[in-house]
């Protein structure tokens, strides 16, 4: 399985995903699942998948191939907005799931699959789509800024209390690690290391895009204060039958 997360806010966008991939307690391998574009000062575009591996790498293959052919196809660097970009994107999962899905359907496998689509163009906003596997797809609001794919339920909590639009981007990427964090030490299908991007708004760049080792020293510092925080604040809270 897999647990990916973006978060929109005024200041900008934060993407991160982890990289375990689960067939079963005896086969368990490690496969990206963050995939970024950029044209600094132009656009900068972050993909996030989960679900059937095949499907998603089909997906990303296909959108690659049409950059790489230059034959005129509208790719995810050419398209005029993020909007199109994520038709762009919507369009190539039909294409896959179209090719690949009765066939898996057949064996009695599932073909399900999803992919985050976030960033912006120069002259356009920041947008966050979550595309489906039928191609089609909803976007981030001010009243559900983050999107979640994958085993999303254990982090979620903290993201419900803490983001809005208004919180920094400092502190949403914080938000953001916590969910993961929570997400690791719950469900042994997500792991390490992670995939992380953030892009401030009309920055067209990536302020960081960087891997988080399971050895990292910051990552594990926010973790143990994290645990800390929450062991402190259970034994403060009074007791209910007190």
């Amino acid at each position: 399985m897999t647990y990916c997360v973006a978060v929109k806010v005024d200041e900008g966008l934060i993407c991160l995903s982890d990289t375990r991939t689960n067939a079963g307690l005896d086969n368990i391998s490690r496969y990206k699942k963050m995939f970024t574009w950029t044209n600094p000062g132009e656009r900068a575009i972050t993909l996030m998948t989960a679900g059937n591996l095949a499907i998603t790498q089909g997906v990303m293959s296909l959108l690659q191939e049409n950059i790489d052919k230059d034959n005129g196809v509208e790719t995810l660097y050419t398209a005029p907005s993020m909007f199109r970009v994520a038709e762009i994107v919507g369009d190539a999962m039909r294409i896959v799931q179209e090719r690949y899905g009765p066939g898996l359907s057949q064996r009695g496998e599932a073909s399900d699959a999803s992919i985050i689509c976030a960033g912006q163009r120069a002259g356009g906003p920041l947008r966050l789509f979550l595309i489906y596997a039928a191609g089609n797809f909803i976007e981030a609001t001010s009243d559900t800024p983050f999107f979640q794919i994958g085993e999303h339920k254990y982090g979620k909590p903290i993201l419900d209390r803490v983001i809005t639009p208004e919180t920094s981007l400092t502190d949403a990427t914080k938000a953001a690690l916590l969910s993961m964090d929570s997400t690791l030490r719950s469900n042994l299908s997500v792991g390490m290391p992670l995939d992380l991007t953030v892009l401030p708004t009309n920055a067209y760049a990536f302020a960081h895009e960087r891997r988080i080792e399971a050895e990292d020293l910051g990552f594990q510092n926010l973790s143990e204060r994290w645990s800390d925080a929450l062991r402190d604040a259970f034994v403060t809270i009074p007791d209910l039958l007190a």
